[in-house]
């Protein structure tokens, strides 16, 4: 598995392009970008590799997350996947929370909705679905074999913020909870800033001490 980290947006979002090595295979998570020509230089990442893109994953439904997904749809004819929790944020919705927060772009309404426990698979590559509300009702992480995508569940050093609707304080400390027990070594790619390990941030990261 590569994962190649594309920051974008004015709030600095994660956008990734998720691959297998073996079919040339890939993923867009979290297409954030709201500007083609940020969008550019991830379609030219995934020219240059020769990767066939099988659809597009977020981790939840935050424009900053979602803008960039009907660029992606265009572009590639594939559909988009999110939590059946946040699958309203897109669409409709999504052109309001756009035209409020300043984007230019907006989602078009989810084609595939996703629950805990299911299974992404691309090339050779399986993720598991784990429901990590908190940040949002229908956030979601991905867990893969040694890594795992956290959306704005778990970032280096924090957490993701718990004050907007829909929101929940109890929700993200049963969400890291969760988390915390995946294996040390496992690499953590938010969606926001560095990319971390579990083990890291059980040892450094404060907000992983709430009882």
């Amino acid at each position: 598995m590569i994962a190649r980290m594309f920051t974008v947006g004015r709030f600095f979002t994660n956008c990734y392009v998720v691959s297998c090595q073996q079919k040339n295979e890939a993923i867009i998570v979290d297409p954030g970008f709201d500007h083609r020509l940020e969008a550019e230089k991830i379609f030219e990442f995934i020219n240059e590799n020769d990767l066939v893109i099988r659809f597009i994953l977020n981790t939840h439904g935050h424009p900053d997350h979602t803008c960039g997904n009907g660029i992606v749809k265009e572009k590639f004819r594939v559909p988009i996947s999110i939590h059946e929790y946040d699958a309203h944020m897109l669409g409709k919705l999504s052109e309001k929370a756009a035209e409020f927060m300043g984007f230019q772009n907006s989602s078009p309404p989810a084609d595939m909705s996703l629950r805990e426990g299911d299974l992404v698979k691309f090339g050779t590559i399986t993720f598991e679905v784990i429901h990590t509300p908190g940040h949002s009702r229908g956030s979601i992480s991905l867990q893969g074999q040694k890594e795992v995508f956290t959306g704005d569940a778990l970032f280096s050093g924090s957490i993701g913020r718990t004050d907007f609707p829909e929101s929940s304080e109890e929700d993200m400390r049963l969400s890291l909870k969760k988390l915390v027990r995946l294996p040390e070594h496992f690499v953590v790619y938010p969606g926001h800033g560095p990319t971390t390990t579990i083990g890291e941030e059980r040892r450094s990261n404060l907000f992983l001490q709430w009882p």
